[in-house]
Order: C-alpha cells, then sequence, then structure tokens
C-alpha cells in the first residue's frame, strides 16, 4: 500500500510518496501550462506569465499545505515544483504562435486533467495528514481549484469556479471517490485512476452539456 507515512513528530522525515509526487509534479506542469496559456490571452508580458503560472500551477496546493500544517508548503521547500510550474510557461512562451491557436476544446481538457491530478493528490496528502474524511475531500477540492482562482482573480475576472461549469463539484467527486477508496483500504493507485478518471469526465461533460449549477436569477 502507497503511504507517505506521515509521522506528528517528525513529517519532514517522511519517505516521499512515489506516486503522489509523480500526481503533484504532473499536475503542477499541466497547471502551469494552462495558467501561461490565460497569461498570453491576458496580454501579461514574460515576467506577468511567469508569475500566473506560478500562483495557477501552486496556489491551491499552498492553501492546502497551509491548512493541514504541512509547513513549509512543497512549492516552497521542493524546487522541482517552481521548476515544472515555469516549465509548463515557458512551453507557452516559446510556442507563443502555436499557443495562440490552440482551441479552447483542448484548454478545457489540458485543464480537467490538472484539475483531475490535483484534486486526488490533494485528498490523498491531506489523509496522510490524519485530516478527517470529510476535510480531506475538501482539501482535495481546494487543491484543485485554488490555483485557477488566484490565476483569475490575477487577471481581473470573476473565477470560473464560481460561475460556469460544474468544475468544483468534479474536484469534490474525484477527491471524494480517493478518500473512500483510502479508507476501504483498497488500492490507492488504482483508486487515484478512478478518482482522476471520474473527475476528468464529469468536467469534459460539464463542458461539452453546457451544465451548470443552479443559480439565482437577477431581477
Amino acid at each position: 500500500m502507497l503511504s507517505i507515512g506521515h509521522n506528528e513528530s517528525s513529517p519532514m522525515k517522511a519517505a516521499p510518496d512515489k506516486l503522489l509526487l509523480a500526481v503533484d509534479l504532473a499536475g503542477t506542469f499541466v497547471f502551469g501550462l494552462e495558467g501561461a496559456v490565460a497569461g498570453v490571452r491576458g496580454n501579461l508580458d514574460a515576467l506577468g506569465l511567469m508569475v500566473v503560472a506560478f500562483a495557477t500551477a501552486l496556489g491551491g496546493g499552498l492553501v492546502r499545505d497551509l491548512l493541514i500544517g504541512s509547513v513549509p508548503p512543497n512549492a516552497i521547500r521542493d524546487v522541482r515544483y517552481g521548476l515544472c510550474a515555469f516549465a509548463g510557461a515557458a512551453v507557452v512562451f516559446f510556442l507563443h504562435p502555436f499557443v495562440q491557436q490552440v482551441p479552447e476544446p483542448l484548454l478545457v481538457l489540458i485543464d480537467a486533467a490538472g484539475l483531475s491530478l490535483f484534486a486526488i493528490a490533494g485528498a490523498r496528502k491531506a489523509l496522510d495528514y490524519n485530516i478527517p474524511p470529510f476535510s480531506a475531500v475538501l482539501m482535495g477540492g481546494i487543491t484543485g481549484v485554488g490555483g485557477g482562482t488566484i490565476r483569475d482573480l490575477f487577471l481581473a475576472q470573476v473565477p470560473a469556479v464560481l460561475r460556469t461549469d460544474i468544475y468544483a463539484v468534479a474536484a469534490l467527486l474525484g477527491a471524494a471517490l480517493m478518500v473512500i477508496g483510502v479508507r476501504l483500504k483498497l488500492s490507492p493507485a488504482a483508486m487515484a485512476l478512478v478518482g482522476g478518471l471520474a473527475c476528468f469526465t464529469l468536467r469534459m461533460v460539464s463542458y461539452h452539456l453546457h451544465w451548470n449549477l443552479p443559480r439565482l436569477a437577477n431581477n
């Protein structure tokens, strides 16, 4: 069974979970890429792209780590996270002409992939820090949507999670399946796959079918 093996007396000495690390770094790169694309469309300069990419890729994880007591956060402690975020931004910067032609459905697909990876990694890390299951699901959701929320605020937009698609719900679904699987002592790798696919599928289906949560009419 994969486990970070968190030890409250010495969390820094805990053996890293290779699966969790791989998922976390992959999500960081994907969200760094997606954040930089948003920066290009917001007409930001090179520094702006890096800042938005970093915030998109690592903002949710920073908030999660502070809430569960994992300090200093991984984004600060482990240079690989920052490098993955900046690598995503660099891909966008150097392939700018191509990025401008990327269709919106492909951008949504990239975003859905990052959302799925982060929701799973966030929930799993919360459990490894002995966070109760319900709160662990919330931590998965925060990890998935936190960076995008910060990105939208940087770009002076109402965060997409508050107005379009079933975005946060997809993250919470993936996180919930991961938490349920771990609590039932099922294979963490299998549940990461199941939860990630569920999150990804719901995000993509809600985009294509224009599903949204109910809202009050603004008369």
